[in-house]
């Protein structure tokens, strides 16, 4: 028990402890950017299931890989609060609350959007270019597959958990969440989880390329010091 509670603590501690912080002393307050993409998500689902509302939400957030890529670009942002609808919208919804309010914690507003995006992004651009290299290809993807209509948080809320994980030390848990995506594709392989993979490794190609920015950036000597006068025939010192 005293192991589980340890590894427990240091796995999601830090995770829980910031996250507790900031509903306790803020509440809803602390997440508006995610209450905003829950309500716009209902706002859609309730839209589109009318009979008068589905052709001008899909107009403006149903993306496929079909579609030019201008089109597709643009559509790209709404896509990401409109549910599937083969899939129950609570799901959808449970995934925002969760996962875009811990990030909106953990990371801030600017940045969740920005990873959300990129790894929405990520998705749809594999789509293309998987059909591109078509079925024969180890990454490639059947023809049909450009038809398919691709909405919906799940490649944002993939990306989004990962990205946390990895900023707050969590890596069983990003081992999880890689694993079980895995495992969606190997049973079921279709567009969704394949774009879910293609979100997780735009992340880490993201987060490795900016480590090693870092990295190269604390390397780098800074700028010398005055150089002082000697009158003793020693040497300048370097201050």
């Amino acid at each position: 028990m005293n192991r589980a509670r340890a590894f427990a603590r240091r796995e999601w501690g830090p995770l829980y402890g910031t996250v507790r912080t900031a509903l306790a002393t803020r509440m809803w307050r602390a997440v508006p950017l995610t209450l905003t993409a829950v309500c716009l998500t209902a706002l859609c689902q309730v839209v589109q299931n009318q009979s008068w509302g589905y052709g001008p939400v899909q107009s403006i957030g149903s993306v496929r890989a079909e579609d030019p890529l201008w089109l597709a670009l643009l559509r790209t942002p709404l896509s990401l609060f409109v549910p599937a609808l083969d899939l129950p919208v609570w799901g959808a919804l449970a995934q925002i609350l969760l996962v875009f309010g811990i990030a909106e914690i953990c990371l801030g507003r600017p940045r969740t959007l920005a990873v959300a995006y990129a790894a929405t992004l990520a998705g749809t651009m594999y789509a293309r270019a998987g059909v591109a290299l078509g079925p024969d290809h180890p990454l490639g993807l059947p023809a049909s597959d450009a038809h398919v209509v691709d909405t919906g948080p799940s490649a944002a809320v993939v990306g989004l958990a990962v990205y946390v994980c990895i900023r707050c030390a969590a890596r069983l848990t990003m081992g999880l969440v890689v694993l079980a995506m895995v495992v969606e594709v190997l049973v079921k392989p279709n567009l969704a989880g394949k774009e879910h993979l293609a979100a997780i490794a735009a992340v880490l190609v993201a987060m490795g390329v900016a480590a090693c920015f870092q990295r190269g950036s604390r390397s780098r000597p800074g700028p010398a010091g005055p150089v002082t006068d000697s009158r003793s025939g020693a040497p300048p010192i370097r201050s």
